[in-house]
Parts: structure tokens; C-alpha cells; sequence
């Protein structure tokens, strides 16, 4: 189909929905939270931040919490744009172009 053409692939998966989704709505947020919040495992959670970072859609700083480490991610503006657009073509997929 001629309309599917216009989603990101980025976004296809359901992880990438879902971490993108928790992001644009809080500015920042640890991989602790986003794993607990998307029942995800270390390995596949690290793998979809990964190809979000590779697409500068989100970013990443690492610091430590006491004597942990914790690693936060928030959206960068170029992710903010590109998921909008994705949610518009998808909201014009589901009423019919």
C-alpha cells in the first residue's frame, strides 16, 4: 500500500512504540524504569535504545545514583518530530487515508 510507504521504520516494532511513547511524555527516564514499564529484557530493551540512538531519536547519560550507575534516556528534538509524524500517517492509515 502507497500510504504504508510513509511510516518510519524505526517504529515498527512494538518496543521502539513503546519506548518512544514513555519519552515523549516524560523528559527523562532510566532503563530500570523503561524495562519495568515495557516488561522487557536487558538484551532486547539495550538492542531497540541502540537503533533509537543510531537514529539520533533519543540520547542518553550515564551517572551514577550513590555508588550505582543509572543510564537515562530522553527524546532529541529530531525524535520528537520524527514520532509525531509517524503517529499523524498512522492516524491517517486507521481513518482511511
Amino acid at each position: 500500500m502507497q500510504i504504508l510507504q510513509n511510516f518510519n521504520k524505526a517504529f515498527e516494532s512494538k518496543a521502539r512504540l513503546g519506548i518512544m511513547s514513555v519519552l515523549m511524555v516524560n523528559d527523562e527516564v532510566s532503563f530500570i524504569v523503561l524495562k519495568d514499564l515495557l516488561s522487557l529484557t536487558d538484551g532486547n530493551l539495550a538492542t531497540h535504545l541502540r537503533a533509537l540512538e543510531e537514529a539520533n531519536y533519543i540520547t542518553f547519560k550515564k551517572e551514577f545514583i550513590g555508588r550505582k550507575p543509572s543510564t537515562v534516556y530522553s527524546v532529541t528534538d529530531e525524535g520528537k518530530t520524527a514520532f509525531e509524524q509517524h503517529l499523524n500517517e498512522l492516524e491517517k492509515f486507521i481513518k482511511g487515508g
